[in-house]
């Protein structure tokens, strides 16, 4: 059934609407040939990213010394971070291959045999899937995107692993795995000079809006219809083979064992042990969570839970640690260029730059145009130090001070923050990382696409971050 609709609504498309379409596709076409021959490798933009912070630095008056001391100090700081993104990969790569989970996303991929209507629904699965984790998104999206090249004639890889990055560069923040949601959420998480400000700021008030439930479907809604629209013809797609690729289905067999020392390798006795052990420490982690389930929600649990989740579907401890092993060169990316977005990070936050920028954004304000001021500078600051919640610590004690002095809904500020914070996503291939590894291409060979959603979503989203703050009472801080 749905592989019908689809096929009538790609039909319908192709009649009604060609001239919109091609325009959509030559933008597209071009941009794309603009990023394969002109934006740098993902790490090199690391490298730039920290050049171009040095010179700001010098620009606002910090000594070259200290600059490069606190960039220097602060390469180790990531490490945690480094390993809890690099275990997001593994875990996530570890639920999608199972049996179970591989066999809905090889369903998936045969819903359409059409190249276009194939990438709306990579869009699709992707910002949904990022709704509820952005890290099993990342991997989940970037199996289906390979299985589509698999199944589907003349997709172009280019457009498909693009919008299979979607959920990162359009809502993954405005949805459960919110950084700066979540810990706001959580009083014991929240810094004590940042408590002072702004209080606890329940979900109630930041993920279950009306306001933020809106932009979900508005970005969604328009990030498909653009994916679809500037997908390339077939008579200029690049495929996965015009990249040299070639994938055949992960292999979910249950291989036998060979000498009786592997005997604990295939049965499953020890996997239903040790997974039963950590279901029942998250049953009670969420059960007896001070401020509700969805605030054990973090980094590490969610890690947990699909190492769990995976373990358990998996079965067998051989064929679970086959799928890490066949994860982990994916993680590559991720190890080497983490250290260098911390000395960002360190030059920004350990130096004067994070003051000079609080100072004048303060003074700027106003109560009409503080909603699009928050957005372009957590957009701007965002391409610096591309980590939402990490960010979100820099920046949130002076922009909740000035929505307090100009009476602006703290919540929505947080949704603020959440949405303009996943455009630079589109342009910095930080997050890309985990994609990129699985689908064996670079970074400049999915960034035009992506840059074309993030033109088209930039006004989309200051337009609601604006419009919505007009008729979001003031409420004070709860503490």
């Amino acid at each position: 059934m749905l592989r019908e609709i689809s096929e009538g609504v790609a039909a319908m498309a192709e009649n009604n609407d060609a001239t919109r379409q091609n325009a959509l596709e030559r933008f597209g076409l071009w941009l794309a040939g603009w990023s394969e021959k002109w934006f740098p490798d993902a790490w090199v933009f690391a490298l730039i990213g920290i050049v171009i912070v040095f010179g700001l630095g010098l620009a606002l008056g910090e000594s070259p010394s200290k600059l490069a001391i606190e960039g220097g100090k602060s390469f180790w700081t990531l490490v945690p971070f480094t390993m809890q993104m690099a275990m997001i990969i593994i875990g996530g790569y570890v639920v999608a291959s199972t049996p179970l989970v591989y066999w809905l996303i090889r369903r998936i991929a045969r819903i359409t045999a059409n190249p276009r209507a194939a990438i709306a629904w990579i869009a699709f699965f992707s910002m949904a899937t990022s709704l509820i984790s952005w890290g099993f998104s990342l991997i989940f999206s970037a199996l289906l995107v390979r299985e589509m090249s698999r199944t589907v004639r003349k997709l172009d890889y280019r457009a498909a692993g693009a919008a299979g990055y979607l959920g990162l560069g359009a809502v993954w923040a405005l949805g459960l795995s919110s950084s700066a949601a979540l810990m706001m959420a959580t009083k014991g998480a929240i810094p004590p000079k940042l408590y002072d400000i702004s209080g606890v700021i329940p979900l109630t008030r930041t993920l279950f809006i009306w306001p933020n439930l809106w932009t979900i479907v508005a970005l969604m809604a328009v990030s498909i219809l653009t994916a679809y629209f500037s997908a390339p013809s077939e008579d200029r797609a690049k495929t996965a083979e015009d990249f040299g690729l070639k994938y055949e289905p992960i292999d979910v067999t249950v291989v036998t064992r060979e000498k009786p020392g592997e005997w604990l390798e295939y049965n499953p006795i020890l996997i239903l042990l040790v997974g039963g052990l950590l279901c029942w420490f998250l049953v009670d982690l969420f059960r007896n969570s001070p401020t509700g389930p969805l605030a054990a929600l973090d980094l590490n649990n969610y890690n947990l839970i699909f190492i769990t989740v995976g373990m358990l579907l998996h079965w067998r401890p051989r064929r679970f640690l086959r799928a890490v092993a066949q994860a982990v060169p994916a993680t590559g990316g991720v190890i080497i260029q983490f250290p260098f977005y911390a000395v960002i990070f360190g030059m920004i936050v350990n130096t004067s730059i994070t003051k000079r920028l609080s100072d004048l954004f303060v003074a700027i304000s106003t109560p009409k145009t503080y909603a699009l001021l928050v957005a372009l500078y957590s957009a701007i600051l965002g391409v610096f130090i591309p980590s939402g919640g990490s960010k979100w610590v820099v920046e949130a004690p002076y922009v909740l001070q000035a929505a307090t002095q100009q009476q602006v809904n703290l919540g929505w500020v947080v949704q603020i923050y959440n949405a303009a914070e996943a455009l630079p996503n589109l342009l910095n291939p930080f997050w890309m990382l985990p994609m990129l590894g699985l689908l064996g291409v670079r970074a400049r060979d999915l960034v035009g696409y992506s840059v074309l959603q993030m033109f088209i979503h930039i006004p989309l989203v200051f337009l609601l971050c604006w419009l919505f703050a007009q008729y979001i009472p003031f409420v004070p801080p709860l503490k």
